[in-house]
């Protein structure tokens, strides 16, 4: 059995699946992954496995979600004084929006400021010298996270975004259309940032849905045999660790 930590070599791993203990008597299989922060600096920017960032996406989303394009992930600076903006990894979907994905293993502090400058200047980079505000494109950001986020958190995944609400009332206001535009889709209130921490040590290795899949594999660096969420066959199959050479 694979062990958190434990180093093997090769001929063995080729030799066995790695095994997990559920419930102190049942065992399920998996196969062992690359661990995904090398993945996502390395392989997935190639465009033969954008199937395994959409597969993701899709899941967390709550809908199809295709990559167009891998974008330079260091911003181009118009002045020497302004700060560079470097993300692990920068996607562009089929309707334009930016999706920010950042693989982040050590606490940093005023991480979620790095996360508001990273996303204002994302966005002001969609939109182009001359073109009207309506050409703005919408930008997440997701942030795989091996700490904590707070002290009273009880779930696995925290979402963030803008949202009016009435000073003294505390009820939400629906925006006019003439001031949010075009929706791109149904339930899309404004163009504002919208951010996902997920705290994946918060995780109690339970899959439940297909996001519970994808936070088990990005967790444990394994898919297990039972998965069967959209992509997810993607991520087993290319970065299956087994296959890899010395």
């Amino acid at each position: 059995m694979c062990q958190s930590g434990q180093r093997t070599s090769i001929a063995q791993d080729r030799a066995n699946h790695c095994t997990i203990r559920e419930d102190n008597n049942v065992k399920k299989t998996g196969r062992r992954i690359v661990t995904f922060d090398w993945a996502i600096k390395t392989i997935l920017r190639d465009k033969a496995n954008f199937d395994v960032l959409e597969g993701f996406l899709t899941a967390l989303f709550g809908r199809a979600v295709v990559i167009l394009d891998l974008l330079e992930s260091e911003s181009n600076r118009s002045d020497d004084r302004d700060k560079y903006n470097r993300v692990d990894l920068l996607a562009k979907t089929d309707d334009g929006e930016r999706i920010i994905v950042e693989v982040q293993y050590l606490s940093e502090m005023s991480y979620l400021r790095r996360l508001a400058y990273g996303t204002a200047e994302t966005m002001v980079e969609t939109l182009n010298l001359g073109e009207p505000y309506t050409s703005l494109k919408k930008v997440y950001s997701i942030s795989l996270l091996y700490f904590d986020v707070g002290h009273d958190g009880d779930d696995y995944i925290y979402h963030g975004k803008i949202e009016f609400t009435g000073f003294h009332t505390h009820n939400p206001v629906t925006l006019k259309k003439s001031l949010v535009g075009e929706q791109v889709r149904v339930g899309e209130t404004n163009i504002f940032p919208e951010y996902y921490l997920i705290p994946l040590k918060r995780f109690t290795d339970v899959a439940r849905d297909d996001l519970d899949q994808w936070v088990y594999a990005f967790k444990n660096n394994e898919v297990l045999d039972k998965f069967s969420a959209p992509g997810i066959g993607a991520l087993r199959e290319k970065f299956d660790y087994l296959r890899m050479d010395e």
